[in-house]
């Protein structure tokens, strides 16, 4: 007997798999470590679901970057702590060197910005999107690890220090762009 094409369709693995707006966040992370832009259109056709539907999950392509970048970012400072050693002021030092190095050979980043230079900063720099808040909330733990531990003892709140590392860090790590 001849299988229909829906037959085989029901028949075949994927049938059985439910795509979920976790599928679509990893075959996003997955575009941004080759460097690729992350094409919502190309994601739902991957993924064999409708644009809608990736847009109803991630809420809009910006909020999906966010999200990308902001765990890359996550494993990027997790990394530069590991490998960073001292206390107090000379931790978070090394931390913040390690990690702008980390950022700045990013191959992923480098093309995110490439691409489209206006559009990233405003995904990594902008109040609006979870990546800064995120990125300061990590460094705002750091601090107040050190604080804890007897280590540091900052002059001015935490908070408004954590604002102030990322900020500096960031305008090193993005000169380029920030000025022409």
């Amino acid at each position: 007997m001849r299988k229909t094409p829906l037959a085989k369709l029901l028949a075949s693995p994927a049938a059985t798999k439910r795509v979920t707006a976790l599928d679509a966040v990893a075959l996003a992370q997955k575009t941004w470590h080759t460097g690729e832009r992350i094409d919502i259109g190309k994601l739902a056709d991957e993924l064999g679901v409708a644009r809608a539907t990736v847009f109803r999950w991630v809420g809009s392509r910006e909020q999906l970057y966010g999200e990308v970048v902001s765990a890359a970012f996550a494993q990027s400072i997790e990394a530069a702590r590991r490998q960073s050693k001292g206390k107090g002021a000379a931790f978070l030092t090394d931390v913040t060197r390690n990690l702008l190095t980390s950022l700045s050979k990013s191959k992923s980043l480098r093309a995110f910005i490439r691409h489209d230079a206006e559009f990233a900063l405003r995904i990594v720099m902008s109040s609006a999107s979870p990546v800064e808040g995120r990125v300061i909330a990590a460094v705002r733990e750091l601090i107040v690890a050190e604080a804890e531990a007897g280590h540091l003892h900052p002059e001015i709140d935490v908070a408004s220090l954590a604002y102030v590392i990322v900020r500096i860090a960031e305008s090193f790590l993005y000169r380029d762009v920030l000025t022409g």
